[in-house]
């Protein structure tokens, strides 16, 4: 028996082996579409293709069994090491933090922290603001245990010529492991110049990307904590194609009118914790989009902006992925959405076993929402003859006030309804009007709710 078990625990690694070959060969083939206004996101078929599990994911869940998330910060960049570790000051490479452009030195001191065989902590010192252009911090590096201190500011460019070679990243830490960025201090995005020309704002403007303030893309073993993240351009951090990441105690912020400023964004990303972060943007809290698997967001405050959204999926006759995603204990305000899954008509693919729990809604907008019919358009979207299709999700102890009459909106797919919905212990009043009976109520179409506990309102 125990040779049949050894065999087979080494055909599983084995397995393993030829999944990450496979995910690699076709990495250059996930591609993500971002001609319109939602950040849309596109996965090469093929990759999903290796497993037949509903949610498309099943043959990479073993990934989150060799790190354990929650003692991945004293893994990776121990700061009770650091005084081990070579300090790498931008001020020694030239940075002045006095108005004047300060990218060159910022690039300099990568390169010194990144060639750092035994480590390096790179600190970017307080009571100075650091003005800098687009900047890329490449790896891969030789050492895995890299800190970044952000005690003081660093501010955007807010000259758009500066962004005509990439118009859509400003901060971006590209192939590095092992990172730790840290330290209290505030990244700002200058994004007044950005919402000024948005279509969004000004109808006759063209509808054009703009830079993300802060971005992490195919890394692994991350820390983000400890940060101040104000005024993106357009979406203010975004986790893309990672792998093991712990986001806590962020404070992102912007104005409620400012277009398109997720605070948080999850794509093509698996083992994603977020927990301990205010946020409050002109756009979803925490978006997250096709790819990405095991999500976790914890204790979390929202608003302004458009709630917690999964999605969007399925723009453009997509195929899109998202599953084991949990929202637990979170607290959102004044939001125009509360938790939401919305995905566009003509899509393919599954957004599966999603759990919203512990929830408390204070005068929100469509506090429960599933939105099979999004559009995000100037034009109506035509009918179409497939979806998404949104399965095991459960809302529990969701309570508080909605915004709307209609606190629960189950817009579901006529050719591919919402299954496995369940509500447990869900109450909801409507805001202003908690003497009053009937006060809210639920829409549900296309859809077939399981109640547990007391639910109020419920689907009909």
């Amino acid at each position: 028996m125990l040779l049949i078990f050894l065999s087979s625990l080494f055909v599983s690694f084995g397995q393993m082996g030829n999944l990450k070959e496979v995910v690699k060969l076709h990495d250059n083939n996930l591609v993500e579409d971002t001609s319109s206004n939602d950040f849309l996101q596109q996965a090469y078929p093929s990759y999903f293709d290796m497993v037949d599990d509903g949610s498309k994911f099943k043959g990479i869940i073993n990934i989150k069994e060799s790190v354990d998330i929650l003692t991945m910060e004293k893994k990776v960049g121990d700061q009770t090491d650091s005084n081990k570790l070579k300090t790498i000051n931008v001020n020694d490479y030239g940075a002045k933090g006095d108005g004047n452009d300060d990218t060159e030195a910022f690039l300099k001191a990568w390169k010194a922290a990144c060639s750092s065989k035994g480590g390096a902590s790179m600190v970017v010192p307080e009571s100075n603001t650091y003005l800098l252009k687009p900047i890329r911090f490449s790896g891969p590096c030789k050492s895995k245990n890299i800190i970044v201190q952000i005690l003081g500011t660093i501010e955007a460019s807010n000259d758009l010529s500066d962004y005509k070679k990439d118009g859509r990243h400003w901060l971006i830490f590209d192939r590095v492991q092992g990172l730790v960025i840290s330290g209290g201090g505030t990244i700002n995005g200058n994004g007044k110049i950005w919402w000024e020309n948005s279509c969004k704002i000004d109808k006759d403007k063209p509808c054009k990307d703009a830079p993300t303030a802060l971005t992490f893309y195919n890394s692994k073993n991350l820390v983000v904590k400890d940060l101040n993240i104000q005024d993106s351009q357009q979406i203010h951090l975004s986790f893309e194609k990672c792998v093991n990441v712990q986001a806590s105690n962020l404070k992102i912020t912007a104005p409620e009118k400012s277009p398109n400023t997720d605070g948080i964004h999850v794509t093509r990303s698996q083992n994603i914790q977020i927990s301990n972060s205010v946020i409050g943007t002109g756009d979803d809290c925490i978006s997250i989009v096709t790819g990405s698997q095991n999500v976790q967001a914890t204790d979390i405050t929202c608003g302004p902006g458009h709630g917690i959204s999964i999605g969007s999926l399925g723009a453009k006759s997509s195929e899109a992925y998202v599953s084991g995603i949990t929202v637990n204990r979170a607290k959102l305000i004044g939001t125009t959405n509360g938790v939401r899954i919305k995905t566009w008509q003509g899509g393919s693919g599954t957004a599966t076993n999603i759990t919203f729990e512990n929830i408390e809604m204070e005068n929100v907008a469509n506090p429960i929402i599933i939105d099979q019919n999004y559009c995000d358009q100037h034009k109506p979207c035509k009918e179409q003859k497939s979806a998404v299709q949104v399965k095991n999700v459960i809302y529990k102890s969701i309570s508080g006030t909605s915004a709307t009459e209609e606190a629960i909106k189950f817009d579901c797919s006529e050719v591919s309804p919402c299954q496995g919905i369940v509500l447990q212990d869900i109450d909801l009043k409507l805001e202003g009007k908690e003497g009053e009976e009937e006060q809210v109520k639920a829409v549900c179409t296309n859809v077939k709710v399981s109640n547990i506990g007391t639910v109020s309102p419920q689907c009909y």
